[in-house]
């Protein structure tokens, strides 16, 4: 009890930082742990030296592992909703799926830790827990629907036309990011982000047909 007390007091010889800046502090860092040492090697005291902070204060902003790795999920819904709102163009919705799929794939490419701790998460969740490895990948596909029935408003199409495109985006962007992380070639990735583009961009010319002049 001590050493924890003792912990948390050398935490005061720092500039106060709030519990809810912590807790963000130490997901950041679960994210990047992950994406390095995968699930297994995800352990506290990792997690703690990522964030530049003591073990102790990481017990203090979360009683276990599991409430750590919720907020974790619910840190990597966000950040996908993020990426879907900053792509959204609002003028079409062929140019929205495109820009939705660029913004994917821009994201794991500036994103690669993003991209294989996700990776791992989801697969993780699949074994461990079931529907919260499908959650989060439902949330992100919900998005993706979302912002296409926006686009879609003026010229409404068929539900299963909104779930065709979203999946199709999906397989897209996932596709992207397996390749980039097992290749880590940027260049490669730059030129296969084009080609993903161009595959989405005759799909849905085929599927839903000219939209806008660009496609």
């Amino acid at each position: 009890m001590s050493n924890y007390v003792d912990a948390l007091h050398r935490e005061d010889f720092v500039p106060r930082i709030s519990a809810a800046q912590r807790r963000s502090d130490f997901v950041n860092a679960a994210v990047e742990v992950i994406a390095t040492y995968g699930i297994e090697g995800a352990t506290t005291r990792r997690i703690a030296d990522q964030a530049q902070a003591n073990l102790a204060m990481l017990h203090y902003c979360y009683d276990s592992k599991e409430e750590l790795f919720a907020d974790v999920y619910e840190y990597v819904a966000g950040r996908y909703r993020d990426v879907i709102k900053d792509s959204e163009p609002h003028s079409d919705l062929a140019d929205t799926a495109r820009q939705i799929l660029r913004g994917a794939m821009e994201f794991y490419l500036e994103s690669p830790s993003f991209a294989a701790a996700t990776l791992e998460l989801i697969s993780w969740a699949r074994r461990q827990h079931g529907d919260r490895g499908i959650a989060v990948y439902d949330q992100a596909l919900e998005s993706v629907r979302a912002a296409l029935r926006g686009a879609a408003a003026d010229h409404p199409v068929e539900p299963e036309t909104i779930d065709q495109i979203a999946y199709v985006i999906a397989t897209l962007a996932d596709g992207f990011a397996m390749n980039w992380l097992t290749y880590g070639d940027r260049s490669a990735a730059t030129e296969q982000m084009a080609i993903a583009e161009s595959v989405l961009q005759s799909w849905l010319v085929v599927r839903v047909g000219s939209t806008s002049g660009t496609v």
